[in-house]
């Protein structure tokens, strides 16, 4: 799969739903890898705001982000839009604060989107296929949600409004290519009742009776509504007319525009998600936590996609006795068993933990753990044979440290534990400088990680 942009600028006009502010929107391509930005166009010299959970600092009735001084409320319908339309790099930029509401679905976005057309880049996109079941409950809430491993996105909704005209709903949409058809037209809503005391919290100043489904939710009579209407200033509706069955998209619409809220709130994520999931409750805030914990859980598979695979019925590639000819480290401080991957630029090493290990009997020996440092000397060790494969005679060199950076301890290791060592060259080696990047894992666990610099230099 290729990276994907717009081809040429569109732009549309509308109202901000909360600010109740005219505003122009217009996309612009991207580069390839830059993921989706929004920019404020009244703003000079202020940063682009890249849609990701770290930016977002409210969902109140919609999802905010914030970067410095440049705020953008309301993100979550275009953002909607532009990952249905499976877009991964692309510029949004807005005169004002809020993104227009249009119709209140992200059909009129989607629209601008074909009309722009789509292209292909030469960079691969990453995808993150969910591995696991995850499970995440917002206790305050009461949303709940569920993904499970899936070939492609698949969004699973329910919703349950006891004692009002919504009841409970269900909606689903088995892929993103039905996006536009089944859930880009689905509406907001919002309960009768709710209006005046968001009207009073300077919200919904730019809503009307066209960009929103108002679910009579208290059987309000037509003098409440026409009070109601008078109250927050806007035209008195006929509130029969709003529950006529004839005036909605789908019979289901409300929980089809919650599938169409958590796909724009699941794109701050960064990268697209396959997984089958399925939510109930589900609201900004806890579309925002569960995003989180999705992509906390991609940031991991990210990191041991290159988990090395062992097999200890393999052949090692060195055994014991030809890592002794090429590091001249003993017992006690020979820490590296076996080497079972070797490449012009990386190497792979095993270090099987026993409570043999004689620094155990003075390091927590009741709770026996191997030291970091020791970790990071394994690394090196590892590390030093990859270095040592360019010169003639291995054992006439040492390798000596020069650096640590950026050096991570994340879990234990303990007696029993089988260490995977691997070394990744970060640069060609030039006068004996070796510069690696090393990851030590148990089972499918990074327990640390680190940016190592050493030195050949000949013993004799």
């Amino acid at each position: 799969m290729k990276r994907k942009t717009i081809t040429k600028e569109v732009s549309v006009q509308g109202t901000g739903l909360h600010s109740g502010k005219e505003s122009t929107m217009i996309l612009f391509p991207a580069s390839p890898g830059e993921g989706i930005k929004f920019r404020r166009l009244d703003m000079d010299g202020a940063e682009d705001i890249l849609a990701d959970l770290a930016n977002v600092i409210s969902t109140t009735r919609g999802t905010t982000l914030r970067k410095d001084k440049a705020f953008i409320h309301t993100i979550e319908h275009i953002l909607a839009a532009v990952s249905g339309c499976e877009i991964d790099d692309i510029i949004i930029g807005i005169t004002d604060e809020e993104v227009p509401i249009m119709d209140g679905s992200a059909r009129d976005f989607v629209d601008i989107i074909e009309i722009a057309g789509i292209k292909e880049s030469e960079k691969n996109l990453e995808v993150f296929s969910l591995n696991k079941m995850i499970h995440y409950l917002d206790e305050e809430t009461g949303s709940e949600y569920y993904a499970f491993p899936s070939e492609f996105l698949e969004i699973m909704c329910m919703i349950d409004f006891p004692n009002t005209p919504l009841s409970s709903q269900y909606a689903e949409l088995r892929t993103l290519t039905d996006f536009k058809s089944e859930v880009s037209g689905s509406r907001t809503f919002v309960l009768l009742s709710e209006i005046e005391d968001l009207w009073n919290k300077n919200m919904i100043k730019g809503g009307n009776i066209e960009s929103a489904i108002v679910i009579n939710d208290k059987n309000y009579k037509q003098v409440d509504v026409d009070r109601i209407a008078k109250t927050i200033g806007k035209d008195s509706f006929t509130i029969s007319e709003k529950h006529d069955p004839s005036i909605l998209r789908y019979s289901n619409e409300p929980a089809r525009h919650k599938i169409l809220d958590i796909i724009g709130d699941l794109a701050l994520i960064g990268l697209p998600i396959h997984a089958k999931i399925i939510a109930r409750k589900p609201g900004h805030k806890s579309n925002i936590e569960f995003a989180k914990v999705l992509k906390k859980a991609a940031l991991e598979d990210r990191k041991l996609r290159g988990k090395p695979i062992y097999n200890p019925d393999t052949p090692p590639v060195f055994d014991l006795q030809k890592v002794k000819s090429y590091l001249p480290h003993r017992y006690p401080f020979l820490l590296v068993d076996k080497i079972i991957e070797l490449t012009d630029t990386m190497v792979v090493g095993v270090k099987n933990v026993t409570y043999n290990e004689a620094f155990f009997q003075g390091h927590f020996p009741d709770n026996p753990i191997f030291p970091g440092v020791l970790q990071m000397e394994a690394l090196a060790q590892t590390g030093g044979i990859l270095a040592l494969t360019i010169v003639d005679d291995p054992g006439d060199w040492d390798t000596y440290f020069l650096k640590m950076d950026n050096v991570k301890f994340k879990n234990k290791v303990v007696p029993g534990d089988t260490l995977l060592l691997k070394m990744e060259l970060l640069s060609p080696i030039r006068r004996g400088i070796v510069h690696m990047q090393g990851t030590a894992y148990v089972g499918n666990k990074i327990v640390s990680e680190g940016e190592l610099v050493a030195q050949i230099i000949k013993n004799r």
